[in-house]
């Protein structure tokens, strides 16, 4: 079975020869993040990915998170594992130095971040939530909330989680019902259940701290009566101690198709006299809070749709590459050849192996904008780098994580028959891909945040932006000399053509027709992940010509980099134009049949 490798060259690539990790590292608060810092953070980290993580996957998988009388155990070596990880600073990465943390920025973090979840996606969800939960009362706890959890989370030694969804509400939180009466004293005390709390109870850390949505009292129907509280596992003495444990309780985990050793908790508050919290912020504010913790988990976990395409490219071409059947094509006589040397297991790993790198690219190019909307001195650009994220995160988190689907089935496929058996390793990835698209969000509700906030609320005035930046890259692309440039050029200007009219849609009918425009927004969502996939490819064969044009460097790479460029506009963005027509002509089918007619 083959293992894990951090995909080092090419996110080295991606950060310091498309993004341009210089500029990040000259903005203000960034300066400790030069390239060849980076370049030894990213070399440990693979590290710790490669020797710790990845040979914990197969064992979390086959073994499991245990429920027991309210307690959960993870699987063996787990707590082990966190508390290295712990141990070597890792979850401090990107946070405040006002907390402990070592400041660096949200696209290092982001790098870094892509490592874990190739490496153990399971394991990855723990401190990934933590990190929701920091930026939610980084932004909006008081200054007793701060000191008194954030150290401890931004350490590790304390982890955090979000409780958002009911048995009764799913993604409808205006059906909240668990609620938060006063006790005084700033106090509150919570009763009600929480369902899909993942790693809500677990032996890694000694604390775990709830960020938990509930209701006060005479507080407005719908979201708008939401409020927002801090729950820990065991409450806290004035000296930072532990106290005793709260009344919050694991009562069941799931029993999923995938991330088995990832405890999805079904949380009971309040079952022996009230769970105590202490309240975020104002009242009935508690959504717009979440969406803090929200926000970051939703870029996060397109992350994992991109780690785990990596992954499963992997053991499939080393697979392809080991795998001897059948003749090569064309020729006549002569030995059985690996499986690689047959076209059609190349189309499926070009496939994987181009979508990947687009993901890469677009993701990393995401995370830089963050940081220069909050970091660059011209507000201007901060203004605007924030409109961009923004954009981006739903198709982000929604294309990343459809294509791993899409891609982790493609490595099943390569296997062939050995595929379908779990020793191969292939159907892990597969199982586990599939809640991505559902996580934080599924690809609708991603898409209609799409269509509705960041495009008709603002007149789609950042979506045309970032077309016309598109536009100029097209220009350099048909200018630059060969064959594959010009293909590049032409299937990326058609992209965008039908991205425009796309956008153009939404505008028009999303006002007058909002049943319309909601009908063909996730094919709108899929198409904007395929343009700016392909205009991110369309940049790394630029910076690979002028490169190769220049002599040195790793010349097969970098003619890998236009070679799958191209591959990408014939079999990928060549989709872009019939995604458009399904875009601006699409709603009325699905539309058409009464209900009784399914």
């Amino acid at each position: 079975m083959s293992e894990y490798r951090a995909p080092l060259k090419d996110m080295r690539f991606v950060l310091e020869e498309l993004i341009g990790l210089e500029q990040i590292a000259r903005l203000p608060q960034c300066e400790e993040a030069s390239p060849d810092v980076v370049a030894a953070i990213l070399e440990e980290g693979g590290k710790f990915a490669e020797e710790v993580l990845a040979p914990l996957n197969r064992v979390g998988d086959v073994h499991g998170a245990v429920w027991q009388d309210g307690e959960v155990k993870t699987a063996p070596g787990w707590k082990e594992a966190y508390t290295a990880f712990r141990e070597a600073g890792w979850t401090a990465l990107a946070r405040s130095p006002e907390f402990g943390g070592q400041g660096l920025p949200k696209v290092v973090a982001t790098a870094v971040m892509e490592l874990w979840k190739g490496s153990n996606l399971a394991f990855s969800l723990c401190p990934m939530l933590t990190q929701g939960a920091i930026e939610a009362l980084m932004l909006c706890g008081s200054p007793e909330q701060k000191k008194m959890y954030l150290p401890k989370m931004v350490s590790g030694e304390w982890t955090g989680t979000m409780n958002l969804t009911e048995p009764q509400a799913g993604s409808d939180l205006s059906a909240v019902r668990t609620r938060a009466e006063p006790v005084g004293d700033g106090t509150y005390k919570l009763y009600g259940q929480k369902i899909f709390i993942t790693y809500g109870e677990h032996d890694l850390a000694e604390n775990i701290v709830h960020l938990v949505l509930a209701r006060l009292p005479g507080a407005p129907e719908g979201v708008k009566g939401i409020s927002l509280f801090v729950v820990p596992k065991f409450l806290v003495n004035a000296d930072g101690s532990l106290g005793a444990r709260n009344d919050v309780r694991c009562v069941s985990i799931e029993h999923k198709l995938g991330i088995h050793a990832s405890p999805t908790c079904v949380l009971s508050f309040g079952d022996h006299g009230g769970a105590v919290g202490t309240l975020v912020g104002e009242p009935n504010r508690g959504l717009e809070y979440m969406f803090i913790m929200m926000n970051e988990a939703r870029f996060a976990v397109g992350l994992e749709g991109l780690a785990l395409s990596e992954r499963a490219y992997q053991k499939a071409l080393s697979y392809a590459k080991e795998r001897i059947q059948g003749f090569e094509v064309g020729v006549k006589s002569g030995p059985r050849v690996p499986i690689i040397r047959h076209p059609d297991v190349r189309r499926m790993l070009m496939l994987m192996k181009s979508q990947t790198e687009a993901m890469r690219a677009l993701a990393y190019t995401v995370g830089a904008a963050f940081d220069l909307a909050h970091h660059h001195p011209d507000e201007s650009v901060r203004q605007r780098s924030r409109g961009f994220v923004e954009l981006m995160t739903p198709v982000v988190k929604g294309w990343c994580t459809e294509n791993s689907v899409t891609i982790a089935s493609l490595g099943v496929q390569v296997h062939g028959g050995m595929g379908f058996i779990e020793e191969t390793g292939a159907a892990q990835h597969y199982r586990d891909a599939r809640i991505t698209p559902i996580y934080e969000g599924t690809t609708a509700i991603q898409s209609n945040d799409l269509i509705g906030r960041k495009i008709a609320r603002n007149g789609g005035v950042i979506a045309r932006g970032l077309i016309e930046e598109m536009r100029l890259a097209a220009e350099k692309l048909r200018a630059q000399p060969g064959e594959d440039f010009g293909v590049l050029a032409r299937r990326l200007g058609a992209g965008i053509d039908a991205l425009e009219k796309g956008v153009a849609y939404i505008l028009e009918t999303y006002g007058s027709n909002p049943k319309a425009a909601h009908a063909v927004s996730v094919p709108l969502l899929e198409l904007f992940g395929i343009v700016c996939g392909g205009w991110q490819l369309g940049l790394s064969a630029l910076v690979a010509a002028k490169r190769l044009a220049e002599g040195g460097g790793d010349e097969a790479f970098y003619r890998a980099k236009i070679g799958t460029a191209r591959f990408y506009a014939d079999h990928v963005l060549a989709r872009a134009p019939a995604l458009g027509m399904t875009v601006t002509e699409g709603a009325a089918g699905v539309l058409a049949l009464d209900e009784e007619m399914f």
